[in-house]
């Protein structure tokens, strides 16, 4: 049985799906106004990993992450650059399917948008409205928290000792000072929609909850994402949604740990801001990935050249140990040795159900690896017992997605990489030509313009 640490209820349970042998899965994603950062790639990698180890024992897993493509930070940064929002949302989106592509990521089996659901958030006002729970100011439309009377049961405080939340502008007419924003009305130069209080724009935090009940349905099993999102995000998703509807929003809480830069929280004031595309100049996504499994995901992370070279050295031990095995002569069959695995794999269970302990599962690996080295090295396994060892680790990277790729596919991702620096070259594009390189030194590849075209080798 998987057991997890639900934050709704402040203690680590048992994982009981609403239908059996089924996992809805909504994971709050980035606000696109710029580049993803480290603490982008932990929480992806965090709920990747969670996705993956549900399919691993045999669950059918629906999981959905959100794009943010309206919303305040959207608009300034739009502004700024003298670009519409969408164009905005157009042009950085792609980054983030790169960017944890590189982490090895997989898709989400749908990933909306919120400006595709805003019909859907207007309904949800209606319905908060047609229950005396909103009301209306100058500015726009307002939830009332003091008609719903479990607010603050997610965060655990209690609402008198609340502080606004960062988005939460400071009016006069409101309420309650903790009273959030549903529906902004129009401002110049703005996107605007059509809704019942006049033309506006949704709220950050409506966004969520009309994307989940339009997705994925309400409840959902499991709703993700950083510490960071419990207050204000997360507690008004829960606030508005239960209201609502009068069922609970979601059945398990989870939220990763922060990341932190040589032991100091990672933020744009301290400069120590580093984006996943400066980090991949210097280590591979899989580098990345698996320093994050390094740290339990709730627990903080901390980024430093240390642990960067520990993940690497780490990282090179599973390529040696599986370069090993391709080039081993077999030798004579140990049913002992072998009978190990079945053991072994139960212990990376055992691990994983435990509220997702990946260091104790890697543990289990690099005791596999270790014993499997020692019965080569006495030439204790047959043919058959190799292709065994292979499909034992195969079946653990399912999870971890941390061994090195198929020759054929990594050379298909850099001829395709090749070519789009070709066209962003005839271009004059050459910020993007640059990057591309870069992601490429980033994977040990090294480009070479010759006047037959560009060569490229390994390094």
């Amino acid at each position: 049985m998987i057991s997890l640490f639900n934050t709704l209820t402040k203690t680590k349970e048992v994982f009981e799906p609403q239908v059996p042998g089924q996992v809805t899965m909504y994971v709050c994603g980035p606000t696109v106004y710029d580049r993803g950062h480290l603490g982008h790639g932990r929480s992806a990698v965090v709920f990747d990993l969670i996705r993956r180890y549900f399919l691993y024992r045999g669950y059918r897993v629906n999981f959905v992450s959100n794009y943010t493509d309206i919303d305040d930070k959207m608009i300034t940064r739009a502004a700024e650059r003298g670009m519409t929002v969408a164009e905005l949302a157009e042009e950085i989106i792609p980054f983030y399917k790169e960017d944890f592509a590189e982490l090895r990521v997989m898709p989400a089996d749908t990933h909306p948008r919120a400006t595709e659901y805003v019909d859907s958030m207007i309904e949800l006002i209606r319905v908060l409205e047609g229950k005396g729970i909103t009301y209306v100011t100058s500015d726009g439309v307002y939830f009332d928290i003091s008609r719903y009377a479990e607010y603050g049961k997610l965060s655990g405080q209690k609402i008198e000792d609340l502080q606004a939340g960062a988005r939460v502008m400071v009016n006069e007419e409101k309420r309650n000072p903790q009273d959030f924003v549903l529906w902004k009305l129009e401002k110049p130069g703005e996107p605007a929609w059509d809704s019942p209080w006049g033309r506006g724009r949704p709220g950050w935090h409506i966004e969520c909850s009309a994307m989940v009940k339009s997705v994925l349905g309400q409840p959902v099993d499991i709703h993700g994402g950083g510490l960071d999102l419990i207050f204000p995000h997360h507690e008004c998703e829960v606030a508005q949604s239960e209201a609502a509807y009068g069922s609970p929003f979601a059945r398990y809480w989870v939220h990763n740990g922060f990341v932190n830069i040589d032991k100091e929280k990672m933020s744009k004031s301290l400069n120590n801001f580093i984006t996943l595309r400066e980090s991949f100049k210097s280590y591979p996504g899989r580098v990345i990935r698996f320093l994050y499994l390094l740290t339990h995901y709730r627990s903080p992370l901390d980024f430093t050249g240390e642990v960067l070279e520990q993940a690497k050295n780490s990282l090179g031990r599973i390529d040696q140990f599986l370069g090993l095995l391709d080039h081993y002569k077999p030798g004579s069959a140990d049913a002992a040795v072998v009978g190990r695995l079945e053991d072994s794999e139960k212990e990376f269970q055992t691990f994983l159900d435990n509220d997702f302990d990946v260091s104790g599962a890697l543990s289990v690996v690099f005791g596999v690896i270790s014993d499997m080295n020692d019965a080569m090295q006495k030439k204790l396994l047959s043919a058959a017992d190799v292709q065994l060892v292979k499909e034992w680790m195969g079946r653990v990277d399912s999870v971890l997605a941390v061994a090195p790729e198929e020759k054929g596919g990594v050379d298909l991702d850099i001829e395709e990489l090749i070519q789009e620096r070709e066209v962003a070259r005839k271009a004059k594009n050459f910020s993007r030509s640059d990057e591309i390189r870069d992601i490429l030194k980033g994977r040990g590849i090294v480009l070479e313009d010759t006047p037959d075209g560009v060569m490229w080798k390994r390094v």
